[in-house]
């Protein structure tokens, strides 16, 4: 997804060098023209940045130009960055214009210098990216019609979950509520995971069972923590006791005892990737009275039967009809699959093909909502089909989804993945960041 970091970087400097200041900055210091031919150059280079990206997974030329490319484009950006700093320092900019009148200090700090020093680095760096646009027409790459950010718009997960947003999930959850009521069982504390493929939602049953009106009034205790693929001891027990993280290890440990000792309660440990500690934080939850369950969402039957004390639970696909339920909510309009009976025919081969994994299937529901073509629909499945072969295998189709965005979104989305696994994100923070990247703009930030 580097490609989409690589496309917003593109489109940045698309817009500087397409905006008033920097052509006042050009004229001014004699640039306006390399400055001009800089940006068709990179404009020619972004138009085929989307054929290039899904090329380079299959052809390793494409994936050496494209690293080319990054190289390029980043050197640029601090070049500009140069341009338009000592544009600054010399009090060429106010606000965002060109101030007309030359101040007298700049007179002193010999502009033909650094007017000829620009002008050559920035030449150089045009021939640099021309050289690379060039070698662009070997790979036949396919121009894309280049969206612009004005049309634009964690894994840290909790507990709550709409009841009437689950579907095909009852009687999985009944299940397992049946095993959080069992009181045949030796332990004090017993440990039920939950086992199946990223996209099943394990975490979804988890909290369809844990918001449930019956376990809400079975437990005098229920806490929720997520943890990922780092277990980490002390941010585990952070997160269960909602305790600061400026504690010790033993304070910690000290205040878990105490909030769970004597009491009957309920622990999700939700997305656990390995055992690591897991003895240790066992020997801290024994406390809790006869009764208390532990919940353990995991992708891995290994973790699985290391922590459980019961059987896993494997969680299943939704079933067809469940599947094409879930399906109709997310790509069609109310009352619009009755009228479009050759999109359902092309919709039911679609959910065929995502094997029952909820999160395949509203992925490419969602993807298909503002669709209405059958050509268009069409090409979804055979993409679908020939990159899914067999179970589980849902990466392709959310790569797919991912395809399918506006360039200017992948670079928001991409922009993410900066952030460590289970961060959990503020909205308005995030948006900020994106406008400060040059990835997004106010406007986006108040139609969302």
């Amino acid at each position: 997804m580097a490609d989409a970091i690589l496309f917003g970087l593109a489109q940045k400097m698309i817009e500087n060098l397409g905006s008033q200041t920097f052509q006042e900055i050009g004229s001014f210091w004699g640039v306006e023209g390399e400055l001009e031919k800089l940006k068709d150059t990179v404009s020619t280079i972004q138009a085929v940045l989307q054929d290039a990206a899904e090329q380079q997974s299959h052809n390793h030329q494409v994936k050496h130009w494209l690293e080319k490319l990054n190289d390029a484009i980043y050197e640029a950006d601090d070049l500009f960055s140069e341009f338009y700093t000592e544009a600054t320092r010399r009090s060429l900019v106010s606000g965002n214009k060109v101030v007309k009148e030359v101040r007298t200090c700049f007179s002193c700090s010999n502009p033909l210098a650094f007017r000829y020093k620009m002008s050559r680095k920035i030449k150089a760096m045009r021939q640099k990216l021309n050289a690379i646009a060039e070698d662009k027409n070997k790979f036949n790459l396919k121009v894309d019609n280049v969206e612009t950010n004005d049309m634009s718009r964690k894994r840290e997960t909790h507990s709550y979950v709409q009841g009437e947003d689950v579907i095909g999930r009852d009687e999985d959850k009944q299940k397992v509520i049946n095993l959080l009521f069992d009181s045949n069982v030796e332990e004090n504390v017993s440990v039920i995971p939950i086992v199946g493929i990223g996209g099943l939602g394990k975490t979804t049953l988890a909290k369809y069972v844990y918001n449930d009106e019956e376990v809400q009034k079975y437990f005098e205790l229920k806490m929720w923590a997520c943890i990922s693929d780092v277990f980490d001891l002390k941010i585990i027990i952070e997160k269960i006791i909602a305790s600061s993280s400026d504690n010790a290890l033993d304070q910690l440990q000290s205040q878990l005892r105490k909030k769970i000792d004597g009491k009957k309660y309920l622990l999700v440990l939700d997305d656990i990737w390995n055992d690591e500690n897991w003895c240790e934080l066992k020997s801290l939850l024994m406390g809790g009275s006869k009764g208390s369950k532990i919940l353990i969402t995991s992708r891995l039957r290994l973790v699985a039967e290391i922590t459980g004390t019961v059987q896993p639970f494997s969680l299943e696909g939704l079933s067809q009809e469940k599947s094409w339920d879930l399906f109709g909510r997310v790509a069609f309009k109310k009352g619009q699959e009755a009228n479009n009976p050759k999109l359902v025919k092309i919709g039911r081969e679609i959910v065929n093909m995502c094997q029952g994994v909820p999160l395949a299937i509203k992925s490419i529901g969602n993807l298909l909502h503002l669709k209405k073509k059958e050509s268009e629909w069409s090409f979804v499945k055979n993409k679908i089909e020939a990159n899914v072969t067999q179970w589980g295998e849902i990466l392709p189709i959310l790569k797919l989804s991912y395809n399918h965005l506006p360039s200017h979104l992948k670079s928001c989305f991409t922009y993410c993945s900066l952030f460590p696994k289970d961060y959990e994100m503020d909205k308005e923070t995030v948006i900020q960041l994106w406008i400060a990247q040059g990835l997004s703009n106010h406007q986006t930030k108040t139609n969302n």
